[in-house]
């Protein structure tokens, strides 16, 4: 129904490659999120799948059939954009049942799939508003709807809640999650934000300037990150990158999440001074300055108290930590 095969894909323009040879299969039902730092190529690549970009070479698949010069109309897929790119001179209802409407659907069908998709949504009382009577999350799920209408093999997101606020960008979230478990439609996600990659994805990969870091499942990714570049993306707060050599261990970095890191004021692995502190209320971010490892972060759980330039120590749990080599790749121990 939905799946998606790329075969070597690359996308240059003129002499930069901004793609390369990029190989991945999205199984139908599968939510798969690309994330990664800005610039590395990920919104070029779903552009690429939606035919809003030429292919330099290599092959996309939907369904086992090549679409690389398939029209984007004629590729069952519908795109929810970041900016939401509603009409505003049409209301909820004619925004959504619109691309039925140019199809040339029967206007009793029209307004049967629009009236489900709205309820879906919640916006049934809705539909008879226009886009600027609403927020900015509502529009973004009457967009959201509006791709659900027209019941396509493929969902592609762009950056769906970057202009949402903390709370609604939670809330919108939770319902494209909700969304996609109710639907069991093939989704592809592309964010900067690994938080959203974490609680979305049945699979994520990892971009890295036009090329794939890795692929997996949230845990696998944060439990076996193939190298460093993948260990530091994947998880909040990040990683903390040790000196190997000054602590007396193998390789060049020891990787070691903030939580695994433990914190005592009399002694320990790593001397240092605490540079900041952040009371969350649930858990306690403190930071530490110490050479020559810079700055690390511990996770605490709860609240704990601490002041800024006070001594304290850290000592990692070295069965949860990781090595990197002078590549940046993991080594194994």
């Amino acid at each position: 129904m939905g799946n998606l095969t790329l075969d070597k894909v690359c996308k240059s323009f003129g002499t930069v490659d901004v793609i390369r040879e990029v190989d991945l299969a999205v199984n139908d039902g599968e939510f798969c999120v690309f994330v990664g730092p800005s610039g590395c190529g990920k919104s070029t690549l779903l552009r690429m799948i939606a035919g809003l970009e030429d292919i330099t070479s290599g092959e996309v698949k939907i369904d086992g059939t090549v679409v690389n010069t398939t029209p984007p109309s004629q590729r069952e897929i519908a795109m929810v954009f970041q900016s939401y790119a509603l009409y505003p001179h049409l209301n909820v209802r004619d925004n959504m049942g619109l691309g039925l409407k140019q199809a040339g659907q029967p206007r009793a069908q029209i307004a049967q799939t629009v009236e489900r998709a709205a309820h879906m949504l919640d916006l049934e009382s809705y539909l008879n508003r226009r886009p600027a009577e609403l927020s900015g999350g509502q529009r973004q799920r009457v967009a959201i709807g509006r791709a659900i209408v027209r019941k396509p093999k493929l969902f592609l997101f762009d950056e769906p809640l970057s202009n949402l606020d903390a709370a609604l960008r939670v809330q919108t979230r939770i319902e494209i999650a909700n969304l996609h478990r109710e639907l069991g439609a093939t989704m592809i996600y592309v964010t900067h934000d690994q938080v959203e990659a974490m609680t979305l994805a049945d699979r994520i990969v990892v971009l890295r300037d036009g090329r794939i870091e890795q692929v997996g499942a949230p845990m696998e990714l944060y439990k076996n990150p193939a190298n460093e570049f993948v260990a530091g993306f994947i998880g909040s707060p990040k990683m903390n990158f040790l000196d190997a050599p000054a602590l007396g261990v193998a390789g060049k970095s020891l990787g070691i999440r903030p939580e695994h890191l433990a914190l005592s004021r009399d002694a320990g692995m790593i001397e240092g001074r605490v540079s900041h502190v952040e009371q969350l209320g649930g858990e306690t971010l403190i930071y530490l300055r110490a050479d020559p490892h810079g700055l690390i972060t511990v996770r605490l759980f709860g609240e704990h108290a601490a002041e800024v330039n006070d001594r304290a120590f850290v000592t990692p749990d070295m069965a949860r930590a990781f090595h990197f080599g002078a590549d940046g790749q993991r080594l194994s121990m």
